[in-house]
């Protein structure tokens, strides 16, 4: 067996699966190989039309999706990898691709077109290889295959299809079934790699890689290699450049070796297109040398990489097109979420340090300033006077919010420079001030994205906790005592909810994020499927009527503890919605409210490990098989490099602990739940849906 070999080649590299599904991701660990999993941000949104074959589809996703995590992570994650795995796999039957359901009645109607009938589940695979040169130029290597299984349905009743379906299980997979669990029940025969259909060709991957690190002895041999025989014919390494994509290729049967790019060549008549490769009929893939820097403007990596990702998700047919530009591309380092780093002390560490790395570390250095500064203005209400009464000078303001007229002058400069207000010169006259539109959209205490009430929780709150910061790294316990006085057991009851004014506020600051998150969250996924939902610890029930505006057929219930829904009119908008109701209980205790869908919102992070199971299991005890899970919260990077605002949360030394979307998928699995969908939204909370089976 071929995987031995390879695994000792292996050994000491970085090797990085772009996906988040846990199949693969078992399949592999199973076979020994060691990896990092970086599940790819790339939106599967190509054109089926402009593909010939559904097998070019499901190559050209996997391809995609494997070299989006490759261009990203030396920007975004700050490390290489040496080879990246990208896979797609659908079912195609009568001439449709099939993919995974978007609710019961798509699982229905795929499943129907499947029954009793023989169908194919293709698998591309992507597997990119990163060559870092010595001048920080990155090379791509790219070598793309793909198999092909038959299975064959039995005539499948109305009552098992439904039966099925409300299992929960087909809502995560291609073509709406899962050959290695209840779904097996399901198929009469397999010609093939089973293991394909359950999501990754095992054998036809180590034969691949069989062909790259035992029959290619130098990197001068890999980087000239054009065709290798492989599984059932020849497939290609393929060098990229940072250029849009190809549009997907013209079927061809007639193999032949990668070529060099040149801008002024077009492709030839019955010559096989660029990025194609096949399972039994085989052409090579033909694109240039890809080369990247890691110095430069944000600006360009934004443009370059999302055109370049994204390009084929466009309804534009240039599928002839070619000549292309080389360029060599100029980037910055940057952390897992977009924060430019501007480190670049390699090449002179005895000489001058660069502007942008002292900026970098006096940013970071200040940034407990700028954060009272923040705070202090907000206490003072000094935007809401200024949104009010735009327009005062220093000394006015300092009469309005009785101080100083030297320390409000300094407060106000400190907030311009912030980009918080902004400040108008008079001639002869001094400087007036007004709000920028920053501070109108969250900073006035009546705007509707008002995080008025966080920025107070942070205030009275986290910022005694850090001022403890050294002694919570030491004892690796939450230091409550030292920044106010008593011990504290349990957070929120000893806490929070000690008396009505702590109350008030930290109800105030959930209610805030609610308000700010909500919308991106109720909107993350289609929710059609089910018409009532439990918000576990929904507090203020700012997040449940942003559900309940997303989605009209949806009833929802806010369970929170006693303390809290007795307070919670003070925050019901001024037209209640009677879809929304609320129940006082303890989740760890009580009874949960009946649903098709309870939603766990910045809940699980608090809690150790102990009560995290004891919730989930009392969720999966309430659940029927087809009932949904919603889980938001921040989900750090596989590698734990970020984002930023999750680990410095976790400073605080809570009980409980941030995790990876993985994490969280591995624990929901445990109690029964699949994952059917992962979605990074562009706000301040990522979300997960979650089937019950």
């Amino acid at each position: 067996m071929v995987l031995n070999p390879v695994i000792s080649k292996l050994a000491g590299k970085l090797v990085v699966l772009a996906s988040a599904s846990p199949r693969r991701l078992e399949i592999l660990r199973n076979a020994g190989l060691r990896f990092e999993v970086v599940p790819s941000w790339f939106k599967e949104t190509l054109d089926k039309g402009l593909f010939k074959a559904p097998h070019e589809y499901a190559v050209e996703t996997a391809k995609q999706k494997a070299l989006e995590v490759a261009r990203r992570m030396p920007f975004k994650h700050l490390k290489t990898p040496d080879i990246v795995i990208g896979a797609d796999t659908i079912v195609t039957v009568d001439g449709m691709i099939l993919e995974k359901p978007v609710d019961k009645h798509d699982a229905y109607r795929m499943l129907s077109s499947l029954s009793g009938k023989e169908h194919s589940v293709f698998t591309g695979v992507a597997i990119v290889l990163c060559h870092e040169k010595e001048n920080e130029e990155v090379d791509y290597q790219l070598i793309e295959f793909y198999e092909e299984t038959k299975v064959k349905f039995a005539d499948l009743s109305e009552n098992m299809l439904w039966e099925y379906i409300n299992s929960g299980e087909p809502m995560d997979k291609a073509g709406g079934y899962g050959i290695q669990s209840l779904g097996g029940m399901l198929v009469e025969y397999v010609h093939g790699d089973f293991l394909n259909v359950v999501g990754f060709p095992l054998n036809h991957f180590c034969k691949q890689l069989d062909v790259i690190y035992n029959r290619c002895t130098s990197s001068s041999d890999q980087e000239s290699l054009s065709v290798s025989l492989s599984h059932n014919g020849p497939h290609t390494a393929t060098t990229l450049t940072d250029n849009p994509p190809d549009l997907p290729p013209r079927s061809s049967h007639s193999p032949s070796s990668s070529a060099t790019h040149n801008p002024s060549s077009s492709p030839r008549a019955n010559s096989p297109s660029a990025n194609q490769t096949h399972h039994a009929q085989n052409s090579p893939s033909a694109s240039p040398a890809h080369k990247v820097k890691r110095n430069g403007s944000e600006s360009e990596m934004g443009e370059r990489s999302w055109m370049l990702v994204n390009s084929l998700s466009k309804h534009t047919d240039d599928r002839e097109a070619d000549g292309r530009v080389t360029e060599s591309t100029t980037l910055p380092l940057m952390t897992s979420r977009g924060q430019v780093i501007g480190f670049n002390v390699t090449d002179q560490e005895d000489g001058e340090p660069k502007k942008k790395d002292l900026q970098r570390i006096i940013e970071l250095m200040d940034g407990f300033k700028a954060s009272k500064a923040l705070f202090t203005a907000s206490k003072m209400c000094v935007f809401d006077l200024l949104q009010s009464r735009p327009g005062l000078d220093a000394a006015q303001v300092a009469q309005e919010i009785k101080a100083s007229v030297k320390g409000t002058e300094c407060l106000l400069e400190a907030c311009v420079s912030l980009g918080l207000l902004k400040s108008k010169e008079r001639t002869r006259q001094k400087p007036e001030y007004e709000n920028t539109d920053l501070s109108t959209r969250f900073l006035l205490s009546d705007a509707p994205l008002s995080l008025q009430g966080y920025i107070q929780h942070c205030d009275r709150t986290v910022w005694p906790l850090f001022s403890h910061l050294e002694s919570a790294v030491q004892d690796g316990t939450n230091q409550h005592e030292k920044a106010f006085g008593k011990k504290s057991k349990d957070v929120f009851q000893d806490t929070y909810y000690n008396s009505r004014e702590v109350k008030l506020r930290f109800m105030n600051a959930m209610h805030s994020i609610a308000k700010v998150t909500g919308k991106a969250v109720a909107t993350a996924f289609d929710l059609s499927g089910f018409k009532t939902a439990c918000d576990l610890g929904g507090c203020t029930g700012a997040m449940a009527y942003e559900f309940t505006k997303a989605h009209p057929e949806l009833s929802l219930t806010v369970f929170d503890l006693p303390a809290v829904v007795e307070m919670s009119d003070h925050f019901h908008p001024l037209y209640k919605d009677n879809r929304v109701s609320f129940v006082a209980g303890d989740f760890f205790k009580d009874e949960l409210p009946k649903a098709d869908l309870y939603i766990l919102a910045r809940i699980l992070h608090d809690w150790p490990d102990e009560k995290v199971h004891i919730l989930l299991s009392k969720i999966a005890d309430a659940c029927t098989p087809g009932c949904g899970l919603l889980l938001s919260e921040i989900f750090l990077d596989e590698d734990r490099r970020g984002p930023s605002r999750a680990l410095l949360q976790a400073l605080s030394m809570s009980e409980g602990k941030q995790r990876s979307a993985t994490e969280y998928s591995l624990l929901l699995k445990s109690h029964g739940f699949i994952t059917a969908h992962v979605r990074h939204t562009d706000n301040l909370l990522d979300a997960m849906l979650c089937i019950k089976v």
